[in-house]
């Protein structure tokens, strides 16, 4: 089984608001980037949605070591939340409907045609392809918002 590294991050501008996301995929010192956006989405959306589009890229069975400087994904994986709220009838603990359930089942989906395993990266640390995917996702952001005449983010 080939084993790929994954970078992926995703970003908004505003929350909720435009959005980008970001995957590098390293196999054997080869670099592929992908990235998108979406016009009203949040950035947990959008780092879920990096990853799922990172797995479906991949054309056959892999072993893959995910890297993320998304706690909310990492944790949903690495602590094991998304077995419980599959569980749960998609409920969290405190019986409350998990947020992106659609994008939460996609994952899983393309996660089944792998060997997938999650790594937590602190963002903005420089780690050389965290700081790429950031880089490309905010570029998403920007072409989005050149052709779309989209919003900005609200002055703070």
């Amino acid at each position: 089984m080939k084993k790929v590294t994954i970078y992926t991050d995703g970003a908004c501008s505003g929350n909720p608001g435009v959005g980008g996301w970001a995957a590098v995929l390293e196999y054997k010192g080869k670099q592929k980037e992908i990235s998108g956006s979406d016009g009203e989405t949040t950035n947990n959306r959008m780092e879920m949605y990096a990853v799922i589009q990172a797995l479906r890229t991949l054309k056959e069975s892999c072993q893959c070591l995910v890297h993320s400087d998304s706690q909310y994904v990492v944790d949903a994986f690495n602590s094991d939340w998304v077995t419980s709220w599959q569980n749960n009838g998609w409920r969290t603990a405190s019986k409350s409907p998990v947020k992106n359930v659609d994008l939460w089942k996609a994952l899983l989906f393309e996660m089944g045609k792998h060997s997938v395993t999650f790594v937590k990266v602190k963002g903005h640390a420089d780690d050389l392809l965290n700081e790429r995917c950031d880089k490309l996702a905010k570029a998403a952001i920007e072409e989005y918002q050149k052709t779309h005449g989209a919003k900005q983010a609200p002055e703070q």
